[in-house]
């Protein structure tokens, strides 16, 4: 789970913070109205004048600069480690409850969905009520709920609390990266980003290599309550930390204005291929993540819930593969870039295939790094195309790769309780396929129109 790009259209837009989000760090370049003409009027924020905004922006040096960086990585970090704390316990969750894969599963999923459908609403929220006010409003609800949901009697009620506190975490992405875009000088904002961007990685691992050591000594419950304990003192260090915003600016938040951002968006056929690209890669990940404790708990591997637990520490390979993603598409590309990728999502799934623990980790590897480059190369790619509403079109991006994070985790669970761990890697290909399909029809498209151009062009350079 990358951080997206959210600032809401309103009547009177203000801010057009265009970053990705992910739950997983990617290359991210916001902006925003209000830095952008910062930066047009003043190359330094020591040259503007005392009353310009730019003036009132963090940079390093700044008092509140470092506070607000540590705030903004105690909110990743929780972030994640709730949105997939339940994750690496579904064999247990399964044990306990005496359910199925693919319906421990929903724990997981009902979390990412809830995200996705209300990233775009709150992120018109914070246009009204503020940044600030909306990360600790909604970090502190899905805090509440994580202290509750070790509690839950029973799978519906552990599904419910879960939807409720997916929906509660959308205000973070939501409000994040316009309250950087606000508040930090642009010359400072890739490495405030880039430390948010930290969290999020962090809080992702950490949370899941959490659960699978204190259910191993205590059970499931247990390790719930270990990461609402842990996100309780992230929550009580970022609201400490984070300083008030200085730049923010109340907006009337109008419906139909944002709705005509969306529906403009939705309309253009190639943020829809990148958003189709996004959830088809997120449902690889989904799934594979999702059924991989069944696997490895089971024989002929039976491995232990804290080493299973341990195995998400191949997350940290996403970080180098999304860092280094910039440079491939730099020389192959977006699309070659995205090809890259799928082929060794591939590869990686079938490798997972062969009953050996190295080379269950080994397909991991792979699976971890191909899906990072394509989401990395996805999501980059929505804030170039975007020509106006940037942050509602990252914001998109994110609802669909979350939607994806949904379906993957419960289709890759229904495929395993039929058909085993084959199931979900058939699961798997068949998505990465769907973005191979989509990589190849923008190939050709590309390619006729530059045919079409250069006719044209011939045409127009012909004798009378």
């Amino acid at each position: 789970m990358p951080p997206a790009d959210t600032g809401a259209s309103t009547g009177t837009h203000r801010v057009d913070a265009s970053a990705s989000m992910p739950t997983t760090p990617n290359s991210s370049r916001p902006a925003t109205a209000s830095t952008a003409s910062n930066a047009n009027d003043a190359n330094d924020a020591s040259n503007a004048s005392p009353a310009s905004p730019a003036s009132k922006q963090m940079s390093p040096g700044h008092p509140g600069y470092v506070r607000m960086r540590l705030a903004l990585f105690t909110s990743g970090l929780a972030t994640f480690a709730l949105l997939y704390s339940t994750q690496a316990l579904l064999p247990a969750i399964s044990d306990d409850l005496r359910v199925q894969a693919d319906q421990a599963s929903w724990s997981v999923s009902a979390a990412t969905f809830g995200l996705a459908l209300a990233v775009v609403p709150l992120s018109a929220l914070s246009e009204r009520f503020g940044r600030r006010a909306m990360m600790t409003g909604s970090l502190t609800v899905a805090v509440l709920l994580a202290l509750l949901v070790p509690f839950a009697p029973d799978l519906g009620w552990l599904i419910g609390l879960r939807a409720v506190q997916g929906v509660a975490l959308a205000g973070i992405p939501a409000s994040a990266m316009a309250y950087l875009s606000e508040e930090v000088h642009p010359k400072a904002l890739i490495g405030a980003i880039g430390l948010f961007v930290a969290g999020n990685s962090v809080g992702g691992m950490s949370g899941r290599i959490l659960t699978g050591w204190v259910a191993d000594a205590w059970g499931w419950r247990a390790a719930l309550a270990a990461v609402g304990a842990m996100a309780l003192l992230c929550a009580v260090a970022f609201r400490l930390l984070l300083p008030k915003a200085r730049n923010f600016t109340p907006a009337a938040v109008s419906p139909r204005a944002l709705a005509r951002t969306l529906a403009g968006h939705l309309s253009d056929p190639l943020l829809c291929r990148l958003y189709a690209i996004g959830a088809l890669f997120m449902t690889v990940f989904g799934g594979v993540y999702t059924v991989i404790g069944y696997r490895l708990v089971a024989e002929p591997f039976g491995l232990s819930q804290s080493l299973i637990g341990s195995i998400f520490l191949i997350y940290l390979v996403g970080t180098v593969s999304s860092a280094a993603t910039g440079k491939l598409v730099g020389r192959l590309g977006r699309r070659g870039a995205l090809y890259v990728a799928v082929s060794t999502t591939a590869a990686g799934l079938l490798l997972s295939l062969l009953n050996s623990i190295p080379a269950v980790l080994a397909g991991l590897v792979l699976i971890t790094a191909g899906f990072f480059a394509g989401h990395a190369a996805a999501s980059s790619a929505v804030s170039r195309t975007a020509k106006t509403g940037r942050a509602q079109a990252a914001a998109l991006y994110q609802a669909s790769y979350y939607i994806g994070s949904s379906v993957g985790g419960a289709l890759g669970a229904l495929a395993f309780h039929a058909a085993g761990w084959g199931g979900t890697v058939t699961m798997g290909l068949v998505a990465v396929g769907g973005a191979a399909a989509i990589t190849v029809y923008a190939t050709r498209k590309a390619q006729a129109e530059r045919r079409a151009e250069a006719a044209r062009r011939d045409l127009v350079g012909a004798p009378a």
